[in-house]
């Protein structure tokens, strides 16, 4: 049987919306367990070309046996870098399911989950300099504040960051056990699932710079994809679809609409599916990682 970590979300969607034809190039730019590779390469001829990006080391295992992929091992952010390299400029479709694997949340040692015992890492890359450990102990409480207000949404985030400040005084916060028991101490009566979900992805988008990532790799497909090329993303929560949702639909980050001298929209795309995919029951049955998950296609003009 196959994992749930090998199960692509709406994966029918996904390569629809693609419209790859046999000798197209590719970009999947979270190659991850490799579902949606393996489905974009069996709708590939023997010209097609896949270049999937991932930094996790964890996804080297499981690279396809297949001379039409193409592996970088690197943040999707340097697409446009890393393709020049292979004297690429322009492709036919770009895929990105910026979910987190599950995988990476089951293992108990990357620091993801609160449901584990672990350290606070966070770190997609795992060379990188800064993990959650640093941020929780090293950040004053006015960077706690915002980290926790922006990219969690969490409404008493003074009051998380002052908590967190005064117990780091005390001993160290190195464990996910220990931010558990500090936040929990502040979450919301019978939200607290809810909350401590809300505090660990506040602190895995900042360690990983996630939100600034996405922006620099939204560009890069602009330039990158070719007049009638498809642009595929899946999100996971409100902060990532409203940037993707805002620059498909205006070509900026804000979503503000401008209008030439005829009153047509200035924008890099047109959107294919104007109201957001979502999985149906059959699939949220199947991977309750679909659960979550908003999908957005939209075609370069």
């Amino acid at each position: 049987m196959t994992q749930a970590y090998h199960i692509p979300v709406l994966p029918d969607a996904s390569i629809e919306g693609l419209n790859l034809h046999s000798s197209a190039s590719v970009v999947d730019a979270t190659f991850g367990g490799g579902g949606h590779s393996r489905l974009i390469l069996k709708s590939l001829g023997d010209e097609g070309r896949l270049f999937a990006f991932d930094q996790d080391e964890d996804a080297v295992g499981n690279l396809i046996d297949d001379r039409r992929l193409f592996f970088i091992r690197h943040n999707f952010r340097y697409i446009k870098n890393f393709l020049h390299f292979y004297g690429v400029t322009q492709v036919d479709a770009v895929f990105a399911d910026f979910g987190v694997s599950s995988h990476d949340f089951d293992v108990p040692e990357r620091g993801f989950s609160f449901r584990f015992e672990g350290k606070l890492d966070m770190r997609m890359n795992r060379k990188a300099e800064k993990d959650a450990a640093k941020v929780i102990n090293n950040y004053s409480e006015q960077q706690l504040k915002l980290v926790f207000k922006m990219f969690g949404e969490i409404k008493n985030a003074g009051r998380l960051a002052s908590v967190i400040c005064k117990s780091r005084t005390e001993r160290p916060i190195k464990t996910t056990t220990q931010l558990k028991e500090i936040a929990a101490a502040c979450a919301p009566r019978n939200s607290e699932n809810k909350y401590l979900a809300q505090v660990f992805q506040a602190l895995r988008i900042e360690v990983n710079d996630e939100m600034e990532a996405l922006r620099e790799f939204l560009d890069a497909s602009a330039d990158l994809l070719k007049p009638g090329g498809r642009l595929v993303v899946l999100t996971y929560h409100s902060l990532e679809d409203r940037l993707c949702k805002n620059f498909m639909r205006a070509g900026n980050f804000e979503g503000k609409v401008e209008k030439d001298f005829y009153g047509n929209v200035v924008s890099p795309f047109k959107l294919i599916n104007r109201k957001v995919i979502v999985a149906g029951a059959d699939e949220l049955k199947e991977n309750s990682r679909s659960r979550s998950a908003k999908l957005r296609v939209a075609e370069k003009i």
